[in-house]
């Protein structure tokens, strides 16, 4: 049954030090109970929220709102205004994420009406997500597959999520999808396409090179932003944002899991897997330290060796050598890679395009069946 609870006055903004606390804290007092949500790390929660920290902010801005019911924090939003993903598509959208709400259908239209009103004095025409803050972070909400916790980079949320933004005027836009190869091994027919590939074209599928860790992510980058350019929603990030990101990387990567494949010393296709870090992170409960011990810190190290999950975080091939096999040859040596790192409880991939048919096919026929499915909700303003 819903949550019900008397009327109170509409969404405000997040103002000073204890409402940036309470924003933070709301999903580990709402969700806490829930045996699939993962904790995230309050300090990592904290390094998006700062302006000084978080590079989206040298060219996006966002607010953020709270609205309470007796007393209490029940329901947060941000709105998120993203210049660069307008000017990259050619829309006025704004749009929102940090989305998280007690069952309360109207406590999150106080909290979407005032995210469209800040959006809509920008001059923006539609108000899209949820997203936090671009599409290279976090986006969507989970409206199938609740029986599981999420993978590293993934979000999760109660089943009555999509039911509360639906109330709130949103409608579907456009769904992304994640796929479960748990237990796939390359059959013959991917190996003889695999190696006709590497022998035409004369290529090469390596893992990444500790040593030239920043070279061969920027080439990781280069493929990336060619084979996504023009996909819905893909803006590609600024050089500050992947300096971070390849400062996160660096941190939790498994070299055998990067996967590059060269032509003449040329990446043309990449993928980019992880291990499962949410398997560990859950184990933290959301702190690194408590009473100034590094207990979480020691619970995600111990938790951290038992890893045995992978998510393919991406995955592309330059469009001038689609359908020529070198899909094959990056997908067959990335089976060698997980089963050499003893990852044997099961793969993520994803998450794909709802309407990316040449990619959701392949999946497929590889044998891969969808797990989850997230969900970008829209309005006009």
């Amino acid at each position: 049954m819903p949550v019900t609870f008397s009327p109170q006055r509409s969404a405000e903004p997040v103002k000073g030090r204890r409402g940036l606390a309470e924003f933070i804290e709301l999903p580990y007092r709402l969700h806490g109970g829930d045996p699939h949500f993962v904790p995230p790390l309050r300090g990592d929660c904290r390094r998006l929220l700062d302006r000084r920290r978080n590079p989206f902010f040298r060219y996006g801005d966002a607010e953020l709102f709270t609205v309470r019911r007796e007393g209490r924090v029940a329901g947060r939003i941000a709105a998120v205004h993203n210049p660069r993903h307008n000017a990259a598509h050619g829309t006025h959208d704004g749009f929102f994420g940090q989305f998280a709400c007690a069952d309360d259908p109207g406590a999150a239209r106080e909290l979407l009406d005032a995210a469209a009103a800040w959006l809509r004095g920008r001059g923006l025409q539609t108000m899209l997500g949820p997203v936090d803050f671009t599409m290279n972070d976090e986006c969507g909400v989970l409206v199938d597959g609740f029986d599981a916790p999420p993978s590293v980079m993934m979000p999760y949320n109660p089943a009555y999520y999509p039911e509360l933004l639906e109330s709130g005027g949103l409608a579907k836009v456009k769904d992304l999808w994640a796929w479960d190869g748990a237990g796939r091994e390359p059959h013959e027919r991917l190996l003889r396409i695999a190696r006709r590939a590497e022998q035409r074209h004369r290529l090469t599928v390596r893992s990444l090179d500790p040593a030239r860790f920043d070279a061969d992510l920027d080439g990781v980058k280069r493929v990336f932003d060619s084979a996504w350019q023009g996909n819905w929603g893909f803006t590609p990030m600024t050089d500050e944002e992947f300096a971070a990101a390849k400062h996160r990387l660096r941190k939790v990567v498994d070299p055998r899991l990067v996967l590059l494949a060269e032509v003449a010393g040329e990446p043309v296709a990449v993928a980019l897997m992880l291990p499962d870090l949410n398997q560990a992170v859950a184990a933290a409960r959301g702190r690194l330290s408590r009473f100034g011990l590094p207990i979480g810190r020691v619970r995600l190290t111990l938790a951290a060796r038992r890893i045995d999950r992978v998510r393919g975080v991406l995955f592309g091939v330059v469009p001038a050598l689609r359908r020529h096999g070198v899909e094959a040859a990056v997908i067959a040596r990335a089976y060698e890679a997980i089963a050499a790192g003893g990852y044997r409880g099961g793969v993520e991939l994803g998450w794909t395009l709802e309407d990316n048919q040449a990619i959701n096919r392949y999946l497929a026929l590889l044998g891969c069946t969808r797990s989850k499915v997230y969900r970008i909700y829209g309005r006009e303003l």
